[in-house]
């Protein structure tokens, strides 16, 4: 499996509605508000890169309220 952690901007008044629809996606296991430069972090989780980069692109960067993100993919030494 392949896990990544999304840091997502959000747009300002809309946070509410947008973490609730990137809480409801599927593959995503995980999402806290954060404070700082970004304003959540996500933890998805699919069965290949191309699976992860569906869910990222596909599904949480097409939601409402969602203006910015960053994945960073985890990785094992």
């Amino acid at each position: 499996m392949i896990k990544g952690y999304l840091l997502i901007k959000l747009v300002p008044g809309l946070e509410s509605s947008a973490l609730s629809q990137i809480r409801a996606t599927t593959g995503v296991l995980e999402v806290n508000l954060v404070f700082g430069q970004w304003d959540a972090i996500a933890i998805a989780e699919a069965k290949s890169l191309f699976e992860l980069a569906k869910i990222v692109v596909g599904e949480v960067r097409g939601i409402q309220g969602v203006q910015d993100t960053t994945t960073l993919l985890q990785g094992e030494l």
